[in-house]
C-alpha cells in the first residue's frame, strides 16, 4: 500500500533543490561528492546519508495524493488488524486462565492423574517432562508452606516483611527513575554532542555518539532484570508471585525506557510544547535542528532495532559460548560458578513484544521496518535454537502456562497501545515536515483525509461526514450499551448456573464419602461379628 502507489505514479523526485524563500530551511540528506568506505558502513548502521533518503524513511515518498491516501490508511488498517488479532488471542487464553485459576481443576488431583504426556518418546523428553511435574508439585507444596506461615505471623512480623517490601520497592523505583534519567539525558546530549567539532571529524566517534539511547535502553533492559531477580526472593512472596512481579517489572522497565525516549523527542520535535517558541513558530516544529523530524523518529527506532539485533548477537557470541566452554573445561569450583546458562522463555518472549513495540512506533516513519523485523527474528530465531541446544539448560523455575496464555497477550497489547499514542499524535497534532514526506504542506497529517473527501461525489461525502456527526455516534452508542448490557446479563445468569453446578458435584463428592464411610463401618462391624 506505500510502495506500488509510489512506483507505479512514476519514479519519485529526488530531494528538494534550494529555496532562497522557503520558511523552514533547507534539507538535503545526500551526500556531496566522493564518501568513503567507513562513513558508507557508518551511515548503515545509523540511517543516515544514503539511507536517509531512500524507500526506507519517510521523507523519501513524493507528495502525492493517492499515495497519501494509502499511506495513512495502510498505518489504520493495519493497527486494527493487528488489535483483533490480539484481542482474539487474549479473550481464548483467559478463558483457560480462568478455567485453571477458578479451582475446578483441583491442584494435586490434575497433576497426577492428567499432567503426563502418553505421547513422549526418548529418555532426555521422559526426564524433563518427569522435571517440568516435579517442580509443579514443589511449587504447590512451597507456596502451602509460605500461606501457612503467612496466616500464623504475629504482628511484629507483620509489619518487618512489609517494610522490607517498601524499601525494596523504594530500590526498585530508585533504579528505575535513574535508568530513565540516563535514557532521557542520553537523548537530548546527542543533539549537543554532535554539532562539536571534534565528533563531526571521526566518523566512529559520530556512530557512538548516534547510538548513546540505544545503547543505554540496551543497557538497561541488559543490566536491571538479573537485579530484579535477585530483589524478588527477599520480598517473601510465593515462587509463582515472585516471577510474576520480576516480569511485570521487566515489561514496565523495556515499555517505559521506550516511552522516555519518544517524550524526549517529542520536547525536541516540539520546542517542548511550547508552539511560541523561537525554534517552532514559524513552521510548528523545531525546523533547525530537525528538518525532517519524522525520518529523524524513524532513525531513531531503526538504530533501537539494529542495536538489539547486534546486543543478541554479542550476549551468544561473547557470553553465552564463552561461558559453555567455561562449565565444561573447568570441572571444579570455577565451573560451578558459571554453571550453564538456562533458557528462560518468559524474558525471550518479553525481548519479542519489546522489539514489536519498536517495529509498531516507527513503522509509519520507517515503512520498511517490519520487514527488517522479519529478518532479524528469523536470525536470531536459528541462532537461538542452536544456543538453547548447544549451550543451554532447561529452566529451573518454569512460568505457569495458565498465566502465559493471558500475560503476554496483556503485554503486546499494552505494546500496541504505547506504540499508538505516538503515531496517533503525530498524525494529529504536530504539524509535517514542510521539505519532505507525501504530506508536506498540509497543516497536519489527518487534514489530508478531509481534503481527499472533499474530492468525492456529493453523495457520497454527505455519508461519511455524517459518520462523524452525533446523529450517527449517539444510535451507535445507545445499541452498543444495549448489547453490553446483554451480555453481562448473560454471563452473570452463566455464571450462576455454573456455581450451582459445582455445588451439586460438592454435595455429590460428600455423599460419595459418606457412602464410602458407611461401607467402611459395616465391614468392619460385619468382620467383627
Amino acid at each position: 500500500m506505500i510502495l506500488l502507489p509510489t512506483w507505479l505514479e512514476g519514479a519519485p523526485p529526488g530531494p528538494p533543490a534550494p529555496n532562497a524563500s522557503s520558511l523552514c530551511g533547507f534539507y538535503n540528506p545526500r551526500p556531496q561528492g566522493l564518501v568513503a568506505f567507513a562513513t558508507q558502513l557508518f551511515n548503515l548502521l545509523s540511517g543516515e546519508g544514503f539511507l536517509e533518503w531512500s524507500p526506507l524513511f519517510y521523507g523519501f515518498y513524493p507528495p502525492r495524493p493517492h499515495l497519501a491516501i494509502t499511506y495513512l490508511c495502510s498505518v489504520f488498517a493495519i493497527g486494527l488488524l493487528y488489535l483483533l488479532l490480539i484481542l482474539h488471542r487474549s479473550v481464548s487464553g483467559l478463558k483457560q486462565t480462568l478455567l485453571a485459576e477458578s479451582g475446578a481443576l483441583t491442584s494435586y488431583s490434575h497433576r497426577v492423574f492428567s499432567a503426563w504426556d502418553f505421547g513422549l518418546s526418548g529418555e532426555v523428553h521422559v526426564r524433563l517432562r518427569q522435571r517440568i511435574i516435579h517442580y509443579e508439585l514443589q511449587v504447590e507444596l512451597e507456596e502451602a508452606v509460605v500461606r501457612r506461615r503467612a496466616a500464623v505471623r504475629t504482628l511484629g512480623q507483620e509489619a518487618t516483611v512489609w517494610l522490607v517490601r517498601l524499601l525494596l520497592n523504594l530500590l526498585v523505583f530508585a533504579l528505575l527513575g535513574a535508568a530513565f534519567y540516563g535514557v532521557y539525558w542520553a537523548t537530548g546530549a546527542t543533539v549537543e554532542l554532535q554539532e562539536r567539532p571534534l565528533v563531526q571529524e571521526m566518523p566512529l566517534l559520530k556512530l557512538v555518539v548516534d547510538y548513546l539511547p540505544s545503547i543505554f535502553i540496551s543497557m538497561v533492559n541488559f543490566v536491571l532484570p538479573p537485579v530484579f531477580s535477585l530483589i524478588a526472593p527477599l520480598e517473601g512472596y510465593t515462587r509463582s508471585r515472585q516471577i510474576v512481579f520480576i516480569l511485570l517489572r521487566t515489561v514496565f522497565l523495556r515499555l517505559a525506557s521506550l516511552v522516555v525516549l519518544l517524550l524526549s523527542l517529542w520536547n525536541q520535535i516540539t520546542c517542548a510544547g511550547d508552539a511560541d517558541a523561537v525554534a517552532c513558530k514559524t513552521c510548528g516544529y523545531n525546523y533547525k535542528e530537525l528538518p525532517c523530524w519524522e525520518t529523524r523518529l524513524g532513525q531513531e527506532m531503526y538504530k533501537l532495532l539494529l542495536f538489539d539485533l547486534l546486543t543478541g548477537l554479542a550476549v551468544i557470541l561473547l557470553i553465552q559460548f564463552p561461558r559453555k566452554l567455561l562449565c565444561g573445561l573447568c570441572p571444579g569450583a570455577l565451573g560451578r560458578f558459571a554453571r550453564t546458562q538456562e533458557f528462560q522463555v518468559p524474558d525471550e518472549v518479553l525481548g519479542l513484544i519489546y522489539a514489536q513495540t519498536v517495529v509498531w512506533v516507527g513503522s509509519f516513519f520507517c515503512p520498511l521496518l517490519p520487514l527488517l523485523n522479519t529478518a532479524k527474528f528469523l536470525l536470531l530465531f536459528y541462532l537461538k535454537k542452536l544456543t538453547l541446544f548447544s549451550t543451554c539448560s532447561p529452566a529451573s523455575r518454569t512460568f505457569r502456562a495458565s498465566t502465559v496464555n493471558f500475560f503476554f497477550p496483556l503485554v503486546l497489547l499494552l505494546g500496541l497501545a504505547i506504540s499508538a499514542v505516538p503515531v496517533l499524535y503525530s498524525i494529529f497534532l504536530i504539524p509535517p515536515s514542510k521539505l519532505c514526506g507525501p504530506f508536506r504542506g498540509q497543516s497536519s497529517i489527518w487534514a489530508e483525509i478531509p481534503n481527499s473527501i472533499c474530492t468525492l461525489p456529493q453523495t457520497v461525502q454527505n455519508f461519511l461526514f455524517f459518520l462523524g456527526t452525533q446523529a450517527f455516534a449517539v444510535p451507535l452508542l445507545l445499541i452498543s450499551s444495549i448489547l453490553m448490557a446483554y451480555t453481562v446479563a448473560l454471563a452473570n445468569s452463566y455464571g450462576r448456573l455454573i456455581s450451582e453446578l459445582k455445588h451439586q458435584i460438592e454435595t455429590e463428592a460428600q455423599n460419595k464419602v459418606f457412602l464410602a464411610q458407611r461401607a467402611v463401618a459395616l465391614s468392619s462391624a460385619n468382620g467383627t461379628l
